[in-house]
């Protein structure tokens, strides 16, 4: 069974999260990706433990499975010349080096699409290609600070926080994804490949979604939002008699469902929370009166209950519990694989899943330049030729 990208090769010069993160995706459906190192390894995260299943640390396992590994010294002319070596043959070149580092190699995208006008070059940075922040490095936490999002995660007692994954890295790989992707669709058309500008920050930006619009529309800064939605209520945790039970009451409908369960249906027809609008008003009278209500039940009761009548609710579960949830294991969202050096080790799942070309695990995360050699060999080198750029550090 073919993958719906088979046939497309992508070159990874990516290191750490967003671009191969983005390359994986592409490898899980299909594409033939060929990670680039320098030799003896230039991916951050592969110390970045523990926990290590053996000797490869978990962050880096997490983001590059389906991937071949090559190491090349692209500061060295040989290097180079092997690098325009695979470009004439391959789709798409993506790299995530501080603007300009390319051009400064003699590898910028005027230079790639004379070796293969049909090549799709996407470069993530922190910041973009042009403006005042071009030179500076891209982190995840930096971004989410100075993107805004941390002025609005957290509460007051714990003041700004950042997400607990890095976000802006995986929403940036999300992106790339989705611009190769209509890049090679629009080449069909024309022939002819493109450049590709994706930041963390203009990604980060983007996905501020509804609370960038309301500050866009109406000026006025959100602040700490903690667990509460800026536009809904009731949409938060509650305590229970037992735990944490989260609630998203999207209508008025739903509102007065949910209490019918807290049985106190008065209040849901009372003129200060009767709408969504009366109840963003009176927010706090109306939380400090449901949370006294929801002590009085334990989170599995109330989670049937709420969902019996479509009002969505969840618990907020620990990774033990995610990783036990029946839900998790029916839509195959862990996969096991075996690793030569870790043994057996276990990744979370892809979500995608589609009908004819479904989604496989071909390969492992690779080790630091694994199929250097085989890449080479493919490419018409010699062992003996091998073995001498070995000495020169040309691999």
């Amino acid at each position: 069974m073919t993958g719906a990208l088979e046939g497309i090769k992508v070159l990874d010069l990516t290191r750490v999260l967003a671009g191969p993160f983005c390359t994986m995706i592409l490898g899980d459906l299909g594409a033939e990706i060929i990670k680039v190192e320098a030799p003896g390894g230039s991916d951050d995260t592969r110390q970045w433990g523990p926990p290590y299943a053996a000797t490869e640390s978990a962050y880096y396992l997490c983001a590059n499975r389906n991937k071949r590994a090559l190491t090349l010294n692209l500061k060295s002319n040989d290097g180079k010349e092997l690098l325009k070596r695979l470009i004439q043959e391959s789709d798409v070149i993506i790299e995530n080096f501080k603007s300009g580092t390319m051009e400064k190699w003699g590898l910028g995208y005027n230079e790639l699409k004379k070796i293969n006008p049909k090549i799709i070059h996407c470069s993530i940075t922190g910041f973009g290609q042009n403006g005042p922040y071009r030179k500076l490095p891209g982190y995840d936490s930096i971004i989410q600070a100075m993107s805004g999002l941390m002025s609005i995660t957290g509460s007051e007692e714990s003041g700004p926080m950042k997400v607990g994954v890095a976000i802006s890295d995986l929403f940036t790989g999300l992106y790339a994804n989705i611009g190769i992707l209509a890049a090679l669709h629009e080449r069909t058309r024309s022939g002819q490949g493109q450049s590709i500008d994706v930041s963390l920050f203009d990604s980060q930006l983007s996905v501020l979604a509804n609370v960038a619009s309301n500050y866009l529309i109406s000026g006025k800064q959100p602040g700490l939002l903690g667990n509460q939605h800026p536009n809904i209520v009731p949409y938060q945790p509650f305590e229970t008699k037992d735990g944490t039970l989260v609630v998203a009451v999207g209508n008025d409908s739903q509102f007065r469902k949910l209490c019918s369960i807290l049985e106190a249906p008065e209040l849901g027809v009372d003129e200060k929370f009767i709408t969504n609008s009366k109840r963003l008003e009176n927010r706090d009278e109306l939380i400090g009166i449901l949370a006294s209500k929801f002590k009085l039940k334990t989170t599995k009761e109330l989670a049937d209950l709420l969902n019996q009548i479509s009002v969505p609710a969840g618990p907020i579960q620990t990774m033990k519990e995610v990783f036990n949830d029946p839900q998790v294991h029916a839509r195959n969202m862990v996969w096991e694989l075996e690793h030569p050096i870790a043994g057996q080790i276990k990744l979370v799942g892809s979500p995608l899943k589609l009908s004819r070309t479904p989604v496989t695990i071909r390969k492992y995360p690779p080790l630091v330049g694994e199929h250097t050699e085989e890449i080479l060999i493919q490419m018409g080198y010699t062992k003996n030729e091998i073995e001498e750029m070995k000495t020169l550090n040309i691999i």
